[in-house]
């Protein structure tokens, strides 16, 4: 079988891309070397009957009209694969030392509520959200396809757009002298990008954080539907999902990518799979080094010269006979940090391996949707996220795999300690399973270099214009990745809708 797509991956964009094509009549085959597809949407199974989800917890841009429910649409899967919203009055709960805040989806009700708390900054909280109500506008304005008529019409959202485009959170922080608490209170799910306000682009958290005020929301079905209902598209319409399929090689003729050497993972054979367009859903610059460095144009080389992200630790959790509703869980997420200050608060995790004092992310899939599937009816799923840095944390499992155990435990004993003092008593009491994940996780389930979680780091260097898209300056060869577009789930979606939008010429996101 040789496909009009072979697309190497199958992570959220690769999916959304290959059942697209698929629907519209294309043919698509897709390797993908883990036994599951999703990428890091995929979803696992322990002890036979609790069932987590790598690395998604909520997600945004899923309101009718909106990117993920054009998608869907547009696939015939809107009625099917449906979405539950999390607590418009406060759907990111944020706590710290003497301060404790509700992220409501209203901007006005925002402002009310931190000038509430600091009522000498009131004007300085709302020149704050005004710019980031004015740079979200304009980022929707100029993000690809763009109409120019839209940009003429808003000038001041465009203008106020460029003017943020190098701007780190803290940048913009200090520009309204907002205080520290308050800066700490709104960058809170700093977690969700795992950089600290004087790193992360202000780009970057807007985006997030508007579309989460736009509807914050998890799958009614969980994640696993929604992975294996664009499975589904591929497959209905004569495609393939191959699993276990490692690519080893590339192949090039010329400048023309004409497909790939892929190893089978239970039988160790290779065998070769070709197409007349290859998608690469890996890892750019992982791709860009099996194919040769050279082989791409100076442009295109510059942009592959990224960072990567942080990774993060993870803790995967079941209670049983406990009700979390009862000790102020629901739909939302909580957020807890220690430290008043969130660049110290990351340098001292991240750099220094310090968890004494941590910021973490607390939140509860079970409670999003009355479907079951992750678990028994008497137990509930609790997800602890904090950063974690990969370089310490691979050294020490090769080194020492007993004391790499020992600092992962160490972890989870120290955030379980301020869960009991602070939110729950007796947590540890209910709990019935929990296991923990690394860097080195991510690397070996996701297949992410360096534990990554989100691609290339979100840095105001790496959002603007030299950030690189999914031109490959090779023939019949695209990138199709969160490095290659923007992570998270709905943008991964919008990266894999928009490059079959260009390739396709069928539009579903927008003119241009």
């Amino acid at each position: 079988m040789k496909p009009d797509y072979l697309i190497v991956g199958s992570g959220l964009s690769a999916l959304t891309f290959g059942a697209l094509m698929a629907h519209s009549g294309k043919t698509v085959q897709v390797l993908e070397a883990h036994e599951h597809p999703g990428g890091f949407g995929h979803t696992f199974t322990m002890a036979k009957k609790y069932t987590f989800n790598a690395q998604f917890h909520y997600v945004w841009d899923c309101g009718e009209g909106q990117t993920v429910n054009r998608v869907l649409k547009k696939l015939g899967l809107e009625k099917d694969v449906t979405f539950e919203r999390y607590d418009p009055d406060g759907f990111d709960h944020m706590r710290m030392p003497g301060y404790a805040i509700d992220i409501p989806s209203e901007p006005e009700e925002l402002i009310q509520r931190l000038s509430n708390l600091f009522p000498e900054h009131a004007q300085g909280i709302r020149q704050f959200v005004n710019e980031v109500e004015k740079t979200g506008a304009g980022m929707k304005i100029l993000a690809p396809p763009i109409d120019p008529i839209e940009v003429l019409k808003h000038p001041q959202a465009a203008f106020s757009t460029v003017q943020n485009l190098n701007n780190t959170l803290q940048d913009v922080f200090d520009k309204f002298r907002l205080p520290q608490a308050a800066q700490t209170l709104l960058a809170l799910q700093w977690l969700d990008f795992l950089l600290p306000p004087d790193r992360l682009s202000f780009f970057a958290w807007v985006a997030l954080f508007r579309g989460y005020q736009a509807g914050a929301f998890y799958p009614t079905q969980h994640f696993e539907d929604v992975i294996n209902s664009l499975v589904k598209v591929i497959e209905s319409h004569g495609g393939q999902v191959l699993l276990n399929q490692e690519v080893t090689n590339f192949r090039l003729t010329d400048k023309t990518v004409t497909g790939v050497e892929a190893m089978n993972l239970i039988t160790h054979q290779t065998a070769e799979f070709t197409g007349d367009t290859v998608i690469c859903n890996i890892d750019p610059q992982r791709a860009a080094k099996m194919i040769g460095e050279e082989k791409f144009s100076k442009t295109v080389r510059r942009k592959l010269d990224y960072e990567y992200s942080a990774s993060n630790y993870m803790v995967y959790c079941v209670v049983k006979d406990l009700d979390l509703r009862d000790y102020g869980f629901g739909k939302w997420n909580l957020f807890h940090t220690g430290h008043q200050n969130l660049n110290e608060a990351f340098a001292q995790m991240y750099d220094r391996q310090d968890y004494s004092n941590p910021s973490f992310a607390i939140t509860t899939p079970t409670l999003m949707t009355s479907a079951s599937r992750d678990c028994p009816e008497d137990c509930q799923i609790v997800e602890f996220l904090t950063v974690a840095n990969y370089d310490y944390f691979k050294q020490l499992r090769d080194r020492d795999p007993k004391a790499y155990r020992q600092k992962k435990q160490e972890i989870l004993d120290t955030i379980l300690d301020i869960v009991e003092k602070h939110y729950v008593p007796n947590f540890r009491k209910h709990m019935v399973f929990d296991i923990t994940g690394s860097p080195t996780t991510n690397e070996r389930y996701c297949w992410c270099p360096e534990g990554n979680s989100y691609g290339s780091i979100l840095t105001p260097s790496n959002m603007g214009l030299g950030r690189l898209n999914h031109q490959t300056s090779l023939e019949r060869f695209y990138f199709c990745n969160a490095s290659s577009g923007y992570p998270g789930f709905a943008p991964t979606i919008w990266t894999g809708a928009l490059l079959y939008q260009r390739l396709s010429g069928d539009v579903i996101l927008g003119s241009g």
